[in-house]
């Protein structure tokens, strides 16, 4: 009885095997399905990207968020309700008011993403071209702010107000450059 289990488990490991492929193969068909949005066959040891919750302005990032992103969205959280100031955020990454680009600038600093502060014309040239996994950030000459494991990190919510989180996304297309950190970000 035990050599027709063991035959058994032998031949289901080899189906399973020429079906999926190795280990290997399998997470990298599943990072480039999850790049994709399509759905694949994985070895179980990739997670699929979970949004971050927003509860009473702060945001709470996936426990499945690699560790960098759930720096970015810890320093983010640091300056929410700063209040706006132009300019704020670019001399230093820490100041008594944040715009746009220094907003994402801070938050991004905490991920290690960035070494200095930039201005929203920076983030046009700034990492990869086009959407990211976790963590976007859209641009152009006038403003920045950025998505972050699927909610908004911006300070255009209310006028006049600093950075903040929100789960209304902006509608960007043909506005706004998409970039991000590149890799599995």
């Amino acid at each position: 009885m035990r050599s027709v289990a063991a035959a058994l488990t032998g031949m289901l490991a080899l189906t399973l095997l020429m079906t999926l492929g190795s280990p290997s193969t399998a997470a990298a068909s599943c990072k480039s399905a999850s790049a994709s949005g399509g759905l694949s066959v994985s070895s179980g040891k990739c997670k699929p990207v979970r949004k971050a919750r927003l509860i009473r302005g702060k945001a709470y990032a996936p426990a499945s968020a690699p560790a960098r992103v759930k720096k970015v969205i810890a320093w983010a959280n640091r300056i929410r309700n700063k209040p706006y100031r132009y300019g704020g955020g670019h001399g230093s990454f820490f100041d008594s008011g944040y715009d746009c680009s220094g907003s994402v600038s801070f938050a991004l600093r905490g991920g290690r993403f960035v070494s200095s502060p930039m201005a929203s014309t920076g983030y046009m040239s700034w990492g990869k071209r086009g959407k990211g996994r976790w963590i976007t950030v859209y641009s152009n000459p006038g403003h920045a702010y950025m998505i972050v494991a699927g909610l908004r990190f911006d300070t255009s919510m209310t006028p006049g107000n600093g950075p903040g989180w929100s789960k209304s996304l902006r509608s960007t297309p043909g506005r706004f450059v998409a970039r991000s950190p590149g890799g599995q970000f």
